[in-house]
């Protein structure tokens, strides 16, 4: 078998899992076999049941991806490997991802972060970034809801730096509340407001981060395209590919 992880990267990986007390680590090759079947769906975006039978069971591989997402390993994987980010600027944007319509039917759609929007049935990523394009942190949404809506849920934990972010999230409500956190927002104004803000042009050139992260999340197929049906397994994907970012 082809592994797409080098092995710099799962000692990583290794390196977290062991510190998690339901985590067998002891059988190396199979953990790092369901690490590379994650990775295929990751990356492919085909169905479970398409797996390549030299990764196991498919039935199995994703049983005990569904108990990592329940017991949130992806997420803490994501946010170990955050190792010192650089917050002198973070930028914040969201944007639309199309569902299947094989992500129906799993509870009321809104729970799930399913919406309608004018790209259709969709979902929307909310990120927040670090100045060289790293992800911190991922929100969903229904497709239709607005980027401000999340805003101050993505920057809760960012103090003292720049806030970059585009016109969607020109709000006093939001740009009182990073100026309260002694954060700099630098934000484009609509051009409907009475009294025009000053913003720093050239820090604000530093937008295109979140742009060419979210161009690079898109090249793995599971992300690109929803089809899980709930948002947590979606999410997960999410952790993992943005850990892999970090590793590599």
């Amino acid at each position: 078998m082809h592994y797409f992880i080098k092995d710099t990267e799962f000692e990583k990986i290794l390196k977290f899992l062991s510190q998690e007390k339901w985590i067998h680590t002891k059988n190396t090759i199979s953990l790092r076999t369901f690490i590379e079947a994650v990775f295929y769906m990751s990356k492919a975006g085909c169905a479970w049941r398409f797996l390549p039978i030299y990764y196991g069971n498919w039935r199995t591989v994703h049983k005990r991806f569904k108990q990592w997402s329940e017991r949130n390993i992806w997420a803490r994987l994501f946010q170990s490997l955050q190792i010192d980010p650089d917050m002198e600027y973070v930028s914040i944007d969201a944007t639309i991802v199309r569902s299947h319509a094989c992500a129906a039917g799993y509870g009321k759609q809104s729970e799930q972060a399913l919406g309608r929007s004018k790209g259709g049935f969709t979902t929307k990523v909310h990120a927040l970034v670090d100045a060289l394009g790293n992800p911190l942190k991922f929100l969903l949404t229904p497709g239709q809801q607005n980027d401000i809506t999340q805003a101050k849920l993505l920057s809760e934990s960012i103090q003292e730096s720049h806030v970059i972010a585009d016109k969607a999230y020109d709000c006093d409500d939001f740009i009182d509340y990073l100026s309260n956190k002694r954060c700099v927002p630098v934000i484009p104004p609509r051009r409907n407001r009475k009294i025009i803000r000053k913003y720093d042009k050239e820090i604000y050139k530093e937008r295109h981060v979140i742009e060419c992260f979210f161009s690079k999340v898109k090249h793995f197929r599971r992300i690109f395209s929803r089809y899980d049906k709930t948002a947590q397994s979606y999410l997960s994907f999410l952790h993992f590919v943005g850990a892999l970012i970090w590793i590599r």
